[in-house]
């Protein structure tokens, strides 16, 4: 990769110094840092010169304005680079507009570096698509009914409204009778349950409308409230299509327009609206015969935790979804529809396996955007210019979510452009779908990476995903965590709104300020994403990636603690004497972390746990208990290399014919007392009870009459 990286000041000389930009920029992949006072006007020819001579094949820009960027975008295109080959950094509204000079330009290199690391890691790009019809069913709103007809096969559900006299032209839309009593489904195969007293077999003679009571009979469609008085009125129809106790049918679209309807999701589900506007009918049109879009997920069933063999396991990607797109059809598994998917990361960030992992930003590309940022030999190289240290002396990583959160601050900058206070400490932004995507790995890594603290910027009460303080849960465990690392608290949620600058600098500087330097060195952590070298598992999921960090933390900070609480993603094991050494743990733990040894011997790999409970749900006995948190003790570095520890020691009964164990002496005891009365005697002529021969040697024994030896 061949990366030139063009500065200009865009309307801002003063806001930042470009000589500094280019001292700052030290990634190894950029060819060359190039200024312009006017980049994508009277500089574009000479950036389209510097573009040929070095052979780029990457241009990363200083420019935060759509109309800059498309102008750059389309001489990176001249010059035959790849559209998807053009990045840019928002060193104004970002950087120079809401820090001093020195900050705004170290902050800036920062960003260069670490916009360079992404785009080595970035994943190619796939699509995932589903055919759906055009039947479009709206509940309750003839308006909504009316703007979509003509675009869309349009079906309007009255739900108690009489529309004999609406002023609505509903020529091309079909009226249902009947109120909605459930939706489901997903999109292009929702189904409405809806709930009347008059059937299909109405014929519109309105005979109960005249004779019911006001108010509780409608004349289009007709229909009569469930809560109308019984009377005379109910027996007149002519074909008999009142039905007093009410009728229940269903009803199937497409897509769902249910204006005051229930929440589909936290973050709603594709195809289900619960309000109506233009943008709601420009959605709904757009999806009229199917979806395709980009491919979010990577998926890996064969290591998923949710559960075997009728026993349910880990919860943690269907409890997290904000959007209906993981479900659990049977108790067992998983199902992931990747077209409901609206890539918030939610399911990515809970899961401990790492059986579904986000495509962009995969967590290694998230992994060297951190490591880059908070890199002082890289971005901060600018003592020639600003002095000894570098400008940001408290460097605090930023998850800022790319929707309401990142354009809020777009806005304070803005409002600091024109003059108004609206500056903060200058954070190290690492952009995210959404504050889902954060989980306990993410932050234990830009910890262990070296930076003082992490602020996860998210959209408070304006989230379109998880809703208000989404990440309080997180925050409040890590700060468990990092307190037990002897770091202290060291993780906050920021929720920035457009119209409050002055709050969000108060509340992350006081933040900022609270922190102490951290004895973790930067520049000298590059993750690898694995628990253990000779890991099976794929690199960079939750629980290997958390304890590659934890251990680079533990080796800084050297903790008292044993136990480090507030980690839901490493589970510590404890057996009871109930334990009668039977498979069923060992088969379903997801992560081979549990073993039984040959001579009675229940053995617990702490590091490969990932606490999904599986065992403890499964055990017949109830004799496993699995508790939050990491035990230092147990990992194989503190117990002389060894990573199995005994949990359990029972006895392991071998065949009296054939020497090989089978099964453990409790075990046979206990199914001995529960049925031996009922097999006393199938083994024949042997003076061996019939339980204490294997599978193999007690059919043989049983068929034939006699133990032969053999």
């Amino acid at each position: 990769m061949k990366v030139g990286a063009f500065v200009c000041d865009c309307g801002a000389p003063d806001a930042l110094d470009s000589e500094g930009v280019r001292e700052g920029v030290a990634d190894e992949d950029v060819e060359v840092v190039a200024s312009a006072s006017h980049l994508c006007g009277d500089g574009l020819p000479k950036a389209a010169a510097v573009v040929d001579e070095y052979d780029l094949d990457h241009v990363v820009a200083t420019a935060p304005d759509a109309g800059c960027q498309r102008r750059i975008r389309g001489m990176a295109e001249q010059q035959g680079l790849h559209p998807d080959a053009t990045a840019f950094v928002d060193h104004r509204e970002g950087a120079g507009w809401v820090h001093d000079e020195p900050a705004a330009t170290e902050k800036t290199s920062r960003l260069i570096d670490a916009i360079v690391a992404g785009l080595r890691e970035e994943s190619p790009s796939r699509s995932v698509s589903r055919e759906a019809g055009e039947h479009v069913v709206v509940v309750g709103d003839p308006a909504a009914a009316e703007s979509l007809a003509g675009r869309a096969d349009v079906t309007l559900v009255a739900d108690g409204l009489d529309l004999g006299s609406a002023a609505y032209d509903l020529d091309e839309v079909s009226v249902e009778r009947g109120r909605v009593a459930a939706v489901d489904g997903r999109f292009g195969e929702f189904e409405l349950t809806l709930e009347a007293r008059v059937t299909e077999d109405c014929i519109g003679c309105m005979d109960c409308v005249k004779l019911g009571p006001d108010e509780a009979v409608t004349s289009y469609p007709v229909d009569i409230a469930p809560d109308a008085p019984d009377g005379e009125y109910l027996e007149c129809c002519p074909v008999d299509a009142i039905e007093p106790d009410g009728v229940t049918r269903t009803l199937g679209a497409d897509q769902v327009v249910y204006p005051g309807g229930p929440r589909k999701g936290r973050g709603g589900q594709l195809g289900y609206f619960n309000h109506f506007d233009g943008g709601v009918a420009a959605a709904v049109e757009s999806q009229l015969g199917g979806v395709s879009k980009p491919q979010h997920l990577d998926i890996e069933m064969d290591i998923c935790a949710s559960g075997s063999s009728g026993v349910e396991g880990c919860t943690r990607c269907t409890d997290a979804c904000p959007h209906e797109a993981v479900t659990r059809p049977s108790v067992d598994t998983v199902e992931f529809d990747e077209t409901a998917c609206m890539d918030c990361g939610a399911c990515t960030s809970s899961c401990p396996t790492g059986a579904v992992q986000l495509r962009e930003p995969t967590n290694e590309r998230l992994a060297r955007e951190v490591e880059s940022v908070l890199d002082v030999d890289k971005g901060g190289r600018l003592s020639n210019v600003f002095g000894d240290g570098p400008a940001i002396e408290s460097p605090v990583l930023a998850f800022v979510c790319s929707e309401q959160a990142e354009d809020a601050l777009t806005a304070y900058g803005r409002q600091a452009g024109r003059g108004e206070e609206a500056g903060y400490d200058p954070i190290l932004p690492v952009r995210v779908n959404c504050t889902d995507t954060v989980g306990e790995s993410q932050v234990l890594h830009a910890l262990a990476a070296g930076a003082d603290g992490v602020a996860i910027v998210g959209c408070g009460d304006a989230c379109l995903h998880s809703g208000p303080d989404p990440k309080q849960e997180l925050v409040e465990r890590i700060n468990v965590a990092t307190s037990d690392l002897d770091l202290g608290s060291r993780t906050a949620f920021f929720a920035p709104e457009g119209d409050a600058p002055r709050s969000f600098a108060a509340e992350l500087d006081a933040f900022v300020s609270s922190l102490e330097p951290t004895p973790i060195p930067t520049g000298e952590h590059e993750a690898t994403g694995t628990g253990r070298p000779d890991s099976a598992r794929e690199a960079f999921t939750t629980h290997d990636w958390a304890l590659e960090s934890l251990r680079v933390i533990i080796d800084a900070t050297d903790p008292e603690r044993e136990v480090i609480r507030g980690l839901d993603t490493f589970g510590r094991m404890s057996v009871s004497d109930a334990c009668n050494l039977t498979p069923t743990c060992t088969t379903l733990c997801p992560t081979d972390a549990i073993r039984r040894s040959d001579d009675g011997e229940l053995q617990f790999n702490h590091a490969d746990c990932v606490n999904c409970e599986l065992c403890e749900t499964g055990c017949p006995e109830g004799a496993i208990t699995m508790e939050p948190g990491l035990d230092r003790s147990r990992l194989p570095e503190n117990r002389d290399g060894e990573e199995w520890e005994p949990v359990f020691e029972g006895e392991m009964l071998e065949c009296v014919r054939c020497g090989t164990p089978f099964t453990s002496v409790g075990s046979m005891e206990k199914v001995r007392d529960e049925v031996g009365d009922l097999v006393e005697g199938v083994a024949g002529d042997t003076e061996h009870s019939i339980f204490e021969y294997c599978d193999n040697c007690r059919a043989n024994v049983v068929f034939q009459g006699v133990d032969d030896g053999r």
